[in-house]
Parts: structure tokens; C-alpha cells; sequence
């Protein structure tokens, strides 16, 4: 499966944004789709994640309730709409692919796309 993100950019604290991932190649409608980010000089992080039928979604306590994953099967595509945003949000997010939420989370079994980077300045 190949992922293609896209919505990063510079914006300033307080705004609102949204970044899209589009999935194409070998998908499954099992699969769980999810973010990630990664600032400067830290490890990647879970940011949000949803379950093929939206039943399981999970939120990074940093983004819980400023942020929310949506996903649309029939275009291949999830969303991550972060309103709020805050300097520390600044990262490159990555969309990832795994077989379930579980594997999400442990990094395992994931499918990575490039990233896209967000800025936000105070």
C-alpha cells in the first residue's frame, strides 16, 4: 500500500488544519489508518487512529479534544482536522496503515507514507 500525506504548512498558533491521507496499491478495508508525527530531535508518536469502520478511534492525550479523525472508504482517504494548533504541535506527521488499532500503536506491521510538515509559530 502506498500513502500519500498532504495539508502541512506554516500556520500560526491558534489555527486550525487539516491534513489528508490518501491510500492506493494493495489496500484493505480492514486496515486501520492512523498519524504520526515526529519533531526535531524526538521519537515518532501516535497522534490519532481509526479502525476501518470508524468503530475504534484513539487520540493522542496532546491532541484529544482538538482534533479529530474521520476516514472515507469509498475515496481511500483519511483526514486528521487539528484545530488549536500550538508551537509544540510543529513536527512532520506521517500516515501509517496497520492490520489494527493494536498494531497501530506498537508500530508494528505498518505500512509508512512520506511526510508532511507542520509548522506553527507563536
Amino acid at each position: 500500500v502506498q500513502l500519500q500525506a498532504c495539508g502541512g504548512g506554516l500556520v500560526q498558533a491558534g489555527d486550525s488544519l487539516r491534513l489528508s491521507c490518501a491510500a492506493s496499491g494493495r489496500t484493505s478495508r480492514s486496515d486501520s489508518v492512523g498519524w504520526f508525527r515526529q519533531a526535531p530531535g524526538k521519537e515518532r508518536e501516535f497522534v490519532a487512529g481509526i479502525s476501518w469502520d470508524t468503530r475504534i478511534i484513539s487520540y493522542a492525550d496532546s491532541v484529544k479534544g482538538r482534533s479529530t479523525i474521520s476516514r472515507d472508504n469509498a475515496k481511500n482517504t483519511v483526514y486528521l482536522q487539528v484545530n488549536s494548533l500550538k508551537p509544540e504541535d510543529t513536527a512532520i506527521y506521517y500516515c501509517a496503515n496497520a492490520p489494527n488499532m493494536v498494531a497501530m500503536k506498537a508500530k508494528r506491521f505498518i505500512s509508512w507514507g512520506q511526510g508532511t510538515e507542520l509548522t506553527v509559530s507563536s
